[in-house]
């Protein structure tokens, strides 16, 4: 349990360095004016929430990297060793962006709803979550070479 826990961090943490390349690419593209991750470091940081406030980038990418080898880690301990295909990990990691931009994000008054937000954040957004999944799952197939089950 404990090795399928590590591995699964250590996919999360090369899953979410690939998701950022997305996202910033997006940013640079003109697609989104800013990182969610930042907006929701602001939000929870002491003052007003949706002001601008020091050290907010560096907590939101603190914070993007955590949340992606936590949910790595929990990956990990459901793959159980095996591999499993790429679909599958595309499949978390959307079912991780609709609980998130569509349920605990605008319930928390951070981002509007995927479903009104601009369309240009979310297409990166999903874009951003398939690339996580996807690298995700070869990098446990990866560490798994030989199917445990």
């Amino acid at each position: 349990m404990m090795r399928d826990l590590l591995k699964g961090a250590v996919g999360g943490l090369a899953a979410t360095a690939a998701m950022s390349g997305v996202m910033l690419a997006g940013s640079r593209l003109g697609l989104m004016p800013d990182q969610p991750p930042k907006r929701i470091a602001r939000a929870l940081l002491p003052g007003h929430r949706h002001r601008p406030k020091p050290g907010e980038g560096v907590a939101g990418a603190l914070a993007h990297f955590g949340f992606g080898i936590a949910a790595g880690s929990l990956y990990g301990l459901l793959a159980r060793g095996r591999r499993t295909p790429a679909v599958a990990g595309v499949g978390y990691a959307l079912a991780i962006w609709a609980s998130s931009y569509q349920g605990w994000i605008p319930r928390l008054d951070i981002l509007p709803p995927a479903s009104t937000d601009r369309p240009g954040r979310q297409a990166v957004m999903v874009a951003g979550h398939v690339v996580y999944g996807t690298v995700l799952v070869l990098s446990l197939n990866r560490q798994n070479p030989h199917d445990a089950g």
